[in-house]
């Protein structure tokens, strides 16, 4: 299933010092021909997907892994 899900979504992996992340992309941004344009969405989507999790209770359940 997971090869499946592969050619479905291409996947991103975002690594900084602190966090490592992979992604799988549904949004088909192929159907914006502007590449900063396209940029500019994902990057919006990017953040929306962020704002959305941590209104979620699994952010909070996350954040609680942490305390002593």
């Amino acid at each position: 299933m997971d090869d499946f899900l592969d050619e479905l979504y291409p996947e991103l992996t975002l690594e900084t010092d602190d966090i490592l992340m992979t992604l799988a992309i549904k949004k088909d941004y192929s159907e914006i021909k502007d590449f900063e344009k396209r940029k500019e969405e994902f990057i919006k989507d990017l953040e929306d997907f962020i704002n959305e999790f941590s209104q979620t209770p699994e952010s909070d359940d996350f954040m609680r892994y942490f305390d002593d």
